[in-house]
């Protein structure tokens, strides 16, 4: 029964997913700092997404391996904005309050420009957010540039982070350059997102 219910839920993010070379669905969601954050307020900008759940230990290999933090402060280091955003619904056991998603993040030493709540996971469906972490690029005029999973590892071990290709990184070098990216869609991996 389980395995149909995530079949079911993962056949209806896949028909309504925003598409790469699509404009990107916008979002109000708020900010576990205070505050609301309006993803179209970043027109003229690149902006990553990052789709996490402290629990995750897909989403653990790249915190706990300092993986994520690195992407983060590169991409915002070259003048991109990054979103990390938790779409567990609230009264979920893995659901973080304001306070404790914050302090997670200063715990791992995190550097996204906001940190965004989704626990009714308006955000989340509308782009498919099917994993966690699954990440999505926005370019400048808010079309969806990337979509698909941070690396080709699709493993819980921090050691695979050192030969893996990152695709977020890939897609951001591209795009700096000037070029379109070249792998715009990978499959996702980690844990389902709990909506």
């Amino acid at each position: 029964m389980r395995t149909l219910l995530a079949l079911a839920l993962f056949t209806a993010l896949a028909a309504q997913a925003a598409s790469v070379g699509a404009p990107a669905p916008d979002f109000t969601l708020e900010s576990v700092s205070g505050g609301a954050v309006k993803l179209s307020q970043y027109r003229g900008r690149y902006v990553v997404l990052e789709w996490v759940n402290p629990e995750c230990p897909y989403v653990r290999k790249h915190y706990g391996s300092a993986n994520m933090q690195r992407l983060q402060k590169e991409a915002t280091a070259r003048g991109a904005l990054w979103l990390t955003i938790n779409s567990t619904r609230a009264g979920h056991p893995e659901h973080k309050s304001p306070a404790e998603m914050a302090a997670w993040m200063k715990r791992m030493d995190a550097a996204p420009t906001a940190t965004l709540l989704d626990p009714k996971g308006a955000a989340g469906r509308a782009y498919g957010a099917r994993t966690t972490p699954h990440m999505f690029i926005v370019d400048p005029k808010g079309v969806l540039v990337y979509a698909g999973a941070i690396d080709d590892r699709r493993s819980t071990d921090p050691d695979d982070v050192k030969t893996a290709k990152n695709y977020v990184r890939a897609a951001m070098d591209e795009l700096l350059a000037g070029r379109p990216v070249s792998q715009p869609s990978t499959p996702p991996y980690g844990c389902s997102v709990k909506y």
